[in-house]
């Protein structure tokens, strides 16, 4: 009979993860998981989109800010299990405007991999609403190690 793998969980310790109940991301055996990061910096939002009175985004200018953060914040979690971006194999962008992703996308994720041709497979997909009003992109990850 085989040892189960072993799984460990990592936390940033933000008001939403007890909130909601979960983890940033579990290693499992030699799988990562990180959950669905935003930009964050402790328990506030980094370049908050402006939000009109009716709850909708009224502008899309802050997405490059949120990508990058948000890939800090990933790698950050990565690091902590001694990995780093370029042992993701699959990511997921949720956005809320596809042309205002996709017109920094290129540029953030190129620098975020430190490569012109990142190793990984990459959805994107809309969504209307993230969790906070004021987000843009959430983007969740699986990496190998």
């Amino acid at each position: 009979m085989s040892k189960p793998a072993e799984r460990t969980a990592e936390h940033f310790g933000v008001p939403w993860e007890g909130i909601y109940g979960y983890a940033q991301a579990v290693k499992h055996g030699d799988t990562i998981y990180v959950s669905g990061q935003l930009s964050h910096d402790g328990d506030q939002l980094v370049a908050p989109a402006p939000v009109g009175s009716d709850g909708t985004v009224e502008d899309f200018s802050a997405m490059e800010a949120q990508m990058r953060r948000t890939y800090e914040n990933a790698a950050e979690l990565l690091g902590r299990y001694g990995a780093t971006l370029d042992d993701v194999v699959e990511e997921v962008l949720y956005v809320l405007d596809v042309d205002a992703a996709f017109a920094v996308a290129g540029t953030v994720r190129k620098a975020a991999y430190g490569r012109e041709d990142p190793q990984v497979a990459s959805t994107m997909l809309a969504t209307p609403r993230l969790a906070f009003p004021e987000q843009l992109i959430e983007i969740k990850l699986i990496a190998r190690v």
